[in-house]
């Protein structure tokens, strides 16, 4: 994951953080190798969770700020699709920040719930509890 994995804990924080946002790439490869180099698990569920959770905040918050033409011009998002999730968000208010974890999906998941300003505090809780779950998972599976 571009060398991320040789800076230990900065490069997993940085790596984590990135995913999160609108790049398009997963954590996952990343978290797995640097739980493979021997660092403490606690250290790295601990980092690995914060830095996608704040990619995360910093997805929402930008949704929160966007407009439209932003949305389809700076991420490529179709109105179609902020459409669907923002029925999908109809459904299942902010619960849908549980999914902001599933690669790709989420990113469009944490922009379209700043989007529609769901309510910050329970939507920013939601996604740390279900990062920490993906990473808790990964940590059990594989040190």
């Amino acid at each position: 994951m571009f060398g991320l994995e040789e800076l230990g804990l900065l490069g997993l924080f940085i790596g984590t953080f990135l995913a999160a946002t609108v790049l398009p790439f997963s954590s996952d490869a990343l978290y797995v190798g640097v739980l493979l180099t021997g660092l403490p698990p606690a250290a790295v569920l601990l980092t690995g969770t914060l830095g996608n959770w704040l990619g995360g905040v910093t997805t929402y918050f930008l949704g929160r700020l966007a407009k439209w033409e932003w949305v389809e011009r700076v991420f490529r998002v179709k109105p179609e699709t902020i459409e669907k999730q923002h029925r999908f968000l109809e459904k299942y208010g902010v619960w849908a920040a549980l999914l902001t974890w599933v690669p790709f999906v989420g990113d469009v998941v944490a922009l379209t719930l700043g989007f529609y300003k769901c309510p910050a505090v329970w939507s920013l809780l939601l996604m740390l509890a279900g990062k920490f779950g993906r990473f808790a998972i990964w940590t059990m599976l594989v040190a």
